[in-house]
């Protein structure tokens, strides 16, 4: 059986990441108590079911303190499990449910929806760390709909995933990184007015930056620390590594470095690559077409 369980902050958009799997054949089942996971697997296993997909959230109430527990006990005895935790900023959670005027699970009378946000990004610390993060914040819901379908396709070899991320400093460090790299020192092909609308993809990016010899030792530097560091967290059971490379707009030399890292760890790793500022052209190009990610609220 290959189970994916869905987690995260209200508003981070579970719901959109449930309606992928749905999409892809998984039986569904949203807002399940922690208690009963257990239970609901064994049922549908009898049932013949061979994909399923489960939102356990803080709406199952103090039961959530199950949830680690129960998570490890399935990894014992399915073939596959997947766990898939949403997260986005406090100030970006805020706008969307004052957008939506839609009311937060926690907020209750004489708790404000900061407050409630913090309650509950606080009740769920522990179990963040049970798989793959992923910050929503600055995410048009294709965008998000295609990472969750990359985790689903990814092999089920029992294999850590390593994934690089580029990003933009002026954007904010995205919180579902493990490690982050500053690149911002190397010389900025953004200053060349033809290579201005380009990214770090595009090859006359990088034809200027691999003429650069620091670019190159800072590439290795970083690809050194993780080949050194690689195997501890292997050792560490780890499902998911992720590892950020910060620009000032994460659009030449971050993207650059990334793409690099990841064709050097290819064969040590599932290896994914993800590019948030190309992300955030999407989501603003969208919002003239029905709004960006940063305007839905997902359960």
């Amino acid at each position: 059986m290959h189970i994916v369980l869905i987690s995260g902050l209200s508003g981070s958009g579970k719901s959109i990441a449930l309606n992928v799997l749905e999409d892809a054949g998984y039986y569904v089942v949203d807002n399940l108590p922690a208690s009963l996971l257990g239970e609901l697997i064994d049922t549908l296993d009898e049932d013949g079911y061979r994909r399923v997909a489960v939102v356990v959230d803080m709406r199952s109430g103090a039961s959530i303190a199950a949830l680690p527990a129960q998570v490890n006990a399935l990894r014992e005895r399915v073939e596959d499990l997947r766990f898939i935790f949403l997260d986005a900023r406090s100030e970006t959670l805020i706008a969307r449910f004052s957008e939506t005027r839609r009311r937060h699970p926690m907020a209750n009378e004489g708790v404000s929806l900061q407050e409630a946000i913090q309650s509950e990004r606080e009740a769920l610390e522990e179990i963040s760390a049970l798989g793959v993060r992923i910050d929503t914040s600055e995410l048009h819901p294709n965008t998000l709909r295609n990472w969750i379908k990359d985790i689903i396709q990814a092999s089920h070899a029992d294999s850590l995933s390593l994934l690089f991320q580029s990003f933009g400093f002026k954007y904010g460090i995205p919180i579902d990184a493990d490690l982050v790299f500053d690149v911002r020192c190397l010389p900025n092909p953004h200053y060349d007015p033809v290579l201005r609308p380009l990214t770090g993809r595009d090859q006359p990016v990088i034809d200027f930056l691999e003429k650069i010899p620091e670019v190159g030792s800072m590439a290795e530097d970083i690809r050194q620390f993780i080949a050194r560091w690689l195997p501890a967290y292997q050792r560490d059971n780890r499902s998911y590594l992720t590892v950020a490379i910060g620009c000032t707009g994460g659009q030449h030399r971050s993207v650059y470095i990334a793409e690099w890292l990841a064709r050097r760890f290819a064969d040590q790793a599932r290896v994914m690559v993800r590019h948030r500022t190309a992300a955030r052209r999407v989501s603003d190009r969208a919002a003239d077409a029905g709004g960006v990610f940063g305007g839905v609220v997902g359960k």
